[in-house]
């Protein structure tokens, strides 16, 4: 079982921390999120999907390619890591001083990821590679958001417990938990 931590708890070690990893659902908030407290506690923001996974036009890098990329990117010495492929936890986990796990209800993650649509379609959002505009999501991806409870919560957790046994984690389920971690640790 992950070393679970209270909201109170959570932001005392963010206040401190100089890495942390930011995990949960596509459309939950991970990636403003992590501006955030990339902008408040004054961090490298590295996103997985501009800085690794996509190359322009929406072309994917080889996996081994990746791999290089986040392991060196998790050797960095201060930063906030916004993405969720739990099949690189094995080289981000035992670099990470605080896992901030964002796991809002499926309909707030469905919303965001609208809000995200409408917001940006046809053009590139911040956080992502140039070339890839924000397109309407397939049934894949909708399929993801969908059943990430039941499919892809359980590997996080196993991951987690096989590669960051030590790391605390706090689970986030909702916006209102956000702004409120945030608060607390702007205070320390």
């Amino acid at each position: 079982m992950p070393r679970y931590v209270s909201l109170n708890e959570a932001a005392a070690k963010l206040a401190r921390a100089n890495r942390i990893l930011v995990i949960g659902c596509s459309g939950g908030g991970k990636t403003t999120f992590s501006q955030k407290i990339a902008n408040l506690f004054g961090l490298e923001f590295q996103s997985l999907d501009r800085d690794v996974r996509w190359l322009p036009g929406w072309k994917e890098r080889a996996r081994e390619e990746q791999r290089t990329l986040i392991a060196e990117m998790a050797q960095r010495s201060r930063w906030v890591m916004d993405g969720s492929g739990a099949s690189s936890f094995d080289l981000r986990l035992p670099q990470t001083d605080l896992v901030l796990w964002v796991r809002v209800p499926r309909r707030v993650a469905l919303f965001g990821l609208a809000r995200r649509v409408a917001r940006f379609y046809g053009s590139v959002r911040p956080a992502m590679a140039p070339d890839c505009p924000e397109r309407l999501p397939d049934r894949e991806f909708l399929s993801y958001i969908w059943n990430f409870e039941k499919k892809y919560a359980p590997i996080f957790i196993q991951s987690i417990d096989q590669h960051g046994p030590n790391v605390p984690v706090a689970v986030l389920r909702s916006h209102r938990e956000m702004a409120r971690l945030l608060q607390i640790s702007s205070n320390f």
